[in-house]
């Protein structure tokens, strides 16, 4: 199974960048945009930190094992029309 990393990118810049230095082994790539959601929904509603004040800037830059970009996952793309009915 392919093991892809997810950086955190908040704001612009080497300095807005949390590297991921283990990864997750998932299936495929939408197995890892699943995964990056998850995550992303995780930390909006349970991590409070100082430096991160809007989630909504972060996004996931998700690499594989060879550190060749795979997408990129907005942290605003876990919330959906759905859920602003």
């Amino acid at each position: 199974m392919p093991r892809y990393f997810f950086h955190v990118r908040h704001g612009t810049g080497s300095d807005g960048l949390a590297l991921d230095p283990e990864g997750d082994e998932l299936a495929g790539p939408e197995a890892a945009r699943a995964h990056a959601l998850m995550v992303a929904r995780d930390l909006i509603t349970r991590v409070r930190l100082h430096a991160v004040r809007d989630w909504f800037a972060c996004s996931f830059e998700v690499t594989d094992e060879d550190g060749r970009p795979v997408m990129t996952v907005p942290f605003s793309d876990t919330v959906t029309e759905e859920d602003g009915k």
